[in-house]
């Protein structure tokens, strides 16, 4: 069964059971995507032109943006797919799982699937896109600014309607909180793809850091770095 590749470009889809029509249509916006990062990555985000990568996509100019609205779309919309999935793993959490069990249940699921939204994957072009993201400030300040305030309004939201007080502020403090935390882990674990680590050596080290950080956030810093009497 074929399914997405490294970014997801439509989640969890069977291409494969797809009919024709929509095979096709799938495997063009798949086709553009690799196409424009394999561009990127070769030239700079900047260098490139849509009317290039439709060239060599073999499409037209417009086809590209019936796909990707804007240029930056053709790095970030795959990436921007996953930002309602804190808020969906809220949402469908089994009862009586916290909200912090269930996103660290999730988080280390996808960490052990090497899931490129973990930052735990060292698949070329998964870390061509990384590299690109990093390099490039525009689409550093558009990734910065999704995780920011879409993501984080997105779980707050959630976070807010299935608390029995309805405490906006303790929703929007323990978003903030469980967002950075998986930041924090995806931060670290790209670094370490990006310096040429092998992410299956890599991953007991990952499961292992993120246990300890969402332990952090399920029990608190406490006494943590207090200055000695």
């Amino acid at each position: 069964m074929a399914t997405r590749p490294g970014f997801d470009l439509g989640r969890d889809i069977d291409i494969d059971a797809l009919p024709l029509r929509e095979r096709k249509k799938f495997q063009t916006g798949i086709r553009i995507w690799q196409t424009a990062i394999g561009l990127f990555a070769e030239r700079g985000f900047d260098q490139v032109s849509v009317a290039e990568i439709a060239a060599a996509a073999e499409v037209s100019k417009m086809t590209v943006f019936n796909y990707f609205p804007t240029k930056e779309d053709l790095v970030m919309g795959p990436l921007e797919r996953h930002l309602d999935e804190p808020a969906e793993v809220v949402r469908v959490r089994p009862p009586g799982a916290s909200a912090v069990a269930a996103l660290r249940e999730q988080y280390l699921m996808a960490l052990s699937a090497f899931d490129p939204a973990t930052g735990l994957c060292d698949q070329p072009l998964v870390l061509d896109v990384i590299r690109l993201i990093h390099h490039t400030p525009t689409l550093l300040q558009r990734a910065t600014a999704g995780f920011d305030h879409r993501a984080q309004s997105l779980l707050m939201a959630e976070l807010l309607a299935q608390d029995p007080a309805h405490d906006e502020f303790t929703a929007r403090v323990a978003a903030a909180q469980l967002l950075a935390t998986q930041l924090t882990l995806t931060g670290e674990n790209q670094r370490r793809m990006l310096a040429g680590e092998c992410a299956a050596k890599a991953l007991p080290d990952a499961l292992d850091r993120a246990r300890r950080a969402f332990a952090l956030v399920e029990h608190g810093l406490g006494d943590y770095c207090a200055n000695p009497a």
